[in-house]
């Protein structure tokens, strides 16, 4: 997946959505959602289509005629959760309190078998660490009963080897909350509401319910009836599942997770999130997890974003960047509707039918005629590359017959440009004159890119007689 700056999926991006989607289509996302409630047997179900950071469409379908939610009715949303908790630990890695190598132990008094595991670790579930905690089952009962982090991991948490293999602990995500409140001095949901939750507007997110909130229920499995699922204060395990929120505030967490936010996060650092982190899964290879975010592949598309569930409630946030539209689904039972698919479902009707305009091309401005001096043509060894300035200031870098490697440079402060992603990703490309002042070749960790193939007058490693 590749970040777009102009995708239309954020708040700031250009207006090349459609402010509302025709007929037909709205037609045929009720008619998902429809189905989705009633074949899901679902007390009441909510969807919403994201573009420009806000819904483009919302429809719900209730068992109550004429009681229907909408877009500010209050679900709760589980392990949504952790992409929020994600967005913290980001903001302190970005911010230097802390790297994503650091132990956990380096920050939190953990217990043998888990301070070793680090934080990035932890945000990808390659820990190693267990599951879930000691019982009995941290989602339907008080978090009173784990009042101290030894509580929630118990006395073997380690159950992989860290760093081999993609392990979903929800345990890891109330480690990383924990190192939140550590370091800012103040508990994680104060510092979610004040750095971020604030700055992008989602004021109907939060941790306990507020008015107008759906009730969660447990719907028998092979009988039509239905009771109330209780809701627990989770405590130390809230950051693994306890935020609530509306399809209006998730369309526009959908919209952040896509381009950021200055003040929150960065565009570079979201797209950071969204790269895988975990190896993938025989069992489930068209799926995997970056910093916090599920990735998902789906009918060509790659997805990414969270499902989530807590007793009473399933929930799921998709994404698509290079589409800029992403979907959301709520409901309020614990299971029934595969909301994961039914969100997934929601986005690629509205992209088959109403693909978003692609933003007009302009002009860059205020180019530096040392940059714009490199655009063109450059051979590695035989192999003809060209190098492009784009109008956001990156340099693209592609191989001209489609063979070879490529990749997008950002500069640096000291003049010098850093990949960011295939083979090149983190690598240095450095522009080397000669003593006249004029370009001699591009060093990119250590390969020797020239304006002629094995170009004689540059210091091309093993030396070049000449063609002739």
């Amino acid at each position: 997946m590749t970040f777009d700056p102009q995708s239309s999926l954020g708040p700031d991006s250009p207006r090349t959505y459609q402010d509302s989607l025709l007929p037909a289509t709205r037609r045929a996302l009720m008619h998902r959602v429809a189905v989705g409630q009633s074949e899901g047997r679902a007390p009441s179900l909510v969807g919403a289509v994201v573009r420009g950071g806000r819904p483009v469409w919302t429809g719900s379908q209730s068992m109550v005629d004429g009681h229907a939610p909408d877009a500010d009715t209050q679900y709760r949303i589980g392990s949504i959760t952790k992409t929020f908790v994600a967005v913290l630990v980001m903001r302190l890695r970005d911010e230097g309190r802390l790297e994503l190598t650091d132990p956990v132990g380096r920050h939190l008094p953990v217990v043998d078998g888990a301070a070793g595991v680090t934080i990035g670790q932890l945000l990808a579930h390659t820990s190693g660490i267990a599951s879930e905690t000691p019982a009995p089952w941290w989602e339907r009962t008080p978090g009173e009963l784990r009042p101290e982090i030894a509580d929630i991991l118990g006395p073997d948490p380690a159950k992989l080897l860290p760093g081999r293999h993609y392990h979903y602990s929800n345990p890891g995500y109330a480690l990383l909350g924990a190192v939140v409140e550590q370091l800012r001095g103040k508990p994680w949901g104060e510092v979610l509401a004040a750095e971020v939750l604030a700055p992008l507007g989602m004021d109907r997110t939060t941790l306990l319910p507020q008015a107008p909130a759906a009730g969660g229920f447990a719907v028998h499995p092979w009988a039509d009836v239905m009771v109330p699922e209780a809701v627990q204060e989770t405590g130390r395990m809230a950051p693994a599942g306890q935020l609530w929120s509306t399809a209006a505030d998730l369309s526009r967490w959908a919209g952040f997770l896509a381009v950021g936010q200055d003040g929150v996060l960065s565009a570079s650092t979201v797209e950071e999130m969204r790269l895988p982190a975990a190896p993938p899964q025989e069992v489930d290879p068209d799926g995997g997890y970056g910093l916090g975010l599920q990735l998902q592949r789906r009918g060509g598309r790659q997805l990414v974003g969270h499902t989530g569930s807590m007793p009473g409630f399933v929930a799921a946030l998709w994404i698509s960047v290079a589409d800029g539209t992403g979907a959301i689904a709520l409901a309020n039972c614990t299971s029934g509707p595969a909301v994961g698919g039914l969100a997934a479902d929601l986005l690629a009707i509205t992209v088959d039918a109403e693909p978003v305009f692609p933003a007009p091309w302009r002009p860059a401005e205020d180019v530096d005629p040392a940059v714009l001096e490199l655009a063109g043509p450059w051979y590695w060894g035989t192999s003809a590359f060209a190098l492009r300035l784009r109008a956001g200031g990156e340099l693209h870098l592609a191989p001209l017959t489609g063979q070879g490697r490529g990749s997008r440079f950002h500069v640096e402060p000291d003049g010098t440009w850093t990949g960011r992603e295939g083979y090149y990703a983190g690598e240095t490309l450095r522009v080397v004159r000669a003593a006249d002042g004029s370009v001699s070749h591009l060093d990119l960790g250590s390969f020797v890119f020239t304006r002629e193939p094995y170009d004689p007058s540059a210091p091309v490693p093993g030396g070049f007689p000449g063609w002739n």
